[in-house]
């Protein structure tokens, strides 16, 4: 008589399946804790990391320009304190119906432009 003995082994494969998606499952988690725990926004920003944004004068175009560098001819900085950071904020906004003369005041666009 033989006997046979039924042993069930996981399959390997399916094994490492299981772990990666673990892995990946505690990476998100940690991210979006992350980002909770320091306040960071999801919002599109501005301009990308090592750089900031630069408004058309006279127009309501922008541009962004590696940090370090001068505005290109025809823009300039935006005034301290009114820099747009994401899409949409408060200043993204205003700067939609608002620019910088030549002479550097703030002016409201007319409509149409």
């Amino acid at each position: 008589m033989h006997i046979v003995s039924r042993v069930h082994r996981p399959s390997a494969v399916r094994g490492e399946r299981n772990a990666t998606r673990s892995v990946l499952g505690l990476a998100l988690a940690c991210a979006a804790a992350a980002a909770v725990l320091t306040g960071c926004s999801m919002e599109d920003a501005t301009c990308g990391g090592g750089e900031y944004p630069v408004l058309a004068v006279g127009g309501t175009g922008s541009a962004c320009v590696p940090n370090g560098e001068e505005p290109p001819e025809g823009y300039t900085r935006y005034p301290q304190g009114k820099v747009p950071e994401h899409v949409g904020d408060e200043w993204d906004t205003y700067w939609q119906t608002h620019t910088v003369d030549k002479d550097g005041n703030i002016v409201e666009v007319p409509e149409g432009q």
